[in-house]
């Protein structure tokens, strides 16, 4: 039987992929603070402040802005297909 490995998978500065968090979904580093939570704010209007202290500043506007143009670029290679 072949033994596969899950590893972190850096997505971006902010952002990455780790099989022991949060089931392999993407999270901003160093936390469990999913990406499509935040997105999902980001989405209903909620100011970037907000979003950064309602996270206790575990999130800055640069891991939210990567997030942001990550998604905007999957939605235009999406588009592309």
């Amino acid at each position: 039987m072949e033994t596969v490995t899950m590893e972190t998978k850096t997505l971006g500065r902010y952002i990455v992929a780790d099989p022991t968090i949060c089931h392999g979904k993407p999270t901003f580093r160093g936390t469990r603070i999913m990406i499509a939570d935040v997105l999902e704010q980001v989405e209903s209007g909620m100011a970037w402040g907000a979003i950064i202290e309602e996270w206790r500043y575990a999130v800055t506007s640069d891991a939210i802005a990567e997030a942001v143009r990550m998604a905007r670029e999957a939605l235009v290679a999406y588009a592309s297909r």
